[in-house]
């Protein structure tokens, strides 16, 4: 999930702005990831990226009408709460929303902390384990800072793109449209895609331990996101994972099956027993 609104934040404007600034800099910074330990390369700073995640939010908040449901507002907040206090963000201004839109199965989350849920996907979470699912997923995000490490990796590809048209000057108007549009292929499919899969596959690893270290059964992530396959089938049949941002489903509920032991001794250690 994650985000059908990281998007919006990758505007035009400020990817020209920001890959001016790395050209002219050099500005490389090298982070890890908490609980996973994959290194990342960054471009942007935290405060930088907070800053734009809270005004995206405030756009998204002021465009698309806010659930006024007294009884589900408080249940996502008390989730949000407990999963956000074992999430290691430091700085984080976590803010919670609950967007109406009965046909959108979904929730996002930028950088900061701010996560919206859309009540679409109230029938596949269907109680509160299943939420603590999606916002620990969605928290994960937050703390892997995966919207900075997709912008960054934007920058970059752009940056090659500029390169690779100046060394291809001399050669003809042809040649270079072939050259570009190869580059741009590869760069999806060799390096935008795959990142956004791995970054899905790192958002469940971790959201998986935050939702049992805040007292919710692990296990009830394995039976969300069948329901959440299902729902994907009804709604388009199977994707071919190589073309796809996120990972297909088999792929997806194998490692959170593989790294129940673990979670689960976590929710043992939260609330004292199974």
């Amino acid at each position: 999930m994650s985000g059908i609104h990281e998007s919006v934040m990758i505007t035009k404007r400020i990817q020209v702005t920001m890959l001016a600034g790395v050209m002219g800099a050099g500005l490389v910074s090298c982070a890890t990831v908490p609980g996973t330990g994959r290194s990342q390369l960054i471009l942007v700073s935290q405060g930088e990226e907070m800053q734009l995640g809270a005004t995206e939010f405030d756009k998204i908040k002021k465009s698309t009408p806010i659930s006024k449901d007294p009884a589900l507002n408080a249940m996502v907040q008390r989730v949000g709460k407990k999963i956000s206090a074992v999430a290691p963000l430091p700085n984080a201004q976590w803010e919670f929303v609950v967007f109406d839109q009965p046909k959108t199965a979904n929730a996002f989350c930028l950088p900061g902390g701010k996560v919206g849920i859309y009540t679409g996907i109230l029938p596949i979470t269907k109680d509160e384990a299943g939420m603590a699912t999606v916002i620990g997923h969605e928290v994960a995000h937050a703390v892997a800072r995966h919207g900075a490490e997709r912008l960054s990796e934007s920058l970059l590809l752009q940056l090659g793109g500029v390169a690779l048209s100046a060394a291809m000057k001399n050669n003809t108007d042809q040649t270079r449209a072939l050259a570009m549009g190869a580059y741009g292929v590869t760069g999806t499919l060799g390096v935008a895609l795959p990142h956004s899969r791995q970054h899905e596959l790192e958002a469940d690893r971790m959201g998986l331990i935050y939702m049992a270290r805040a007292g919710y059964d692990p296990r009830q992530a394995v039976e969300f996101w069948k329901r959440f396959g299902e729902y994907g089938r009804q709604q388009g049949g199977a994707r071919i994972e190589f073309l796809s941002t996120h990972p297909v489903d088999t792929t997806r509920i194998g490692q959170i099956e593989r790294l129940l032991p673990e979670a689960l001794g976590e929710y043992q250690r939260a609330t004292g027993g199974y």
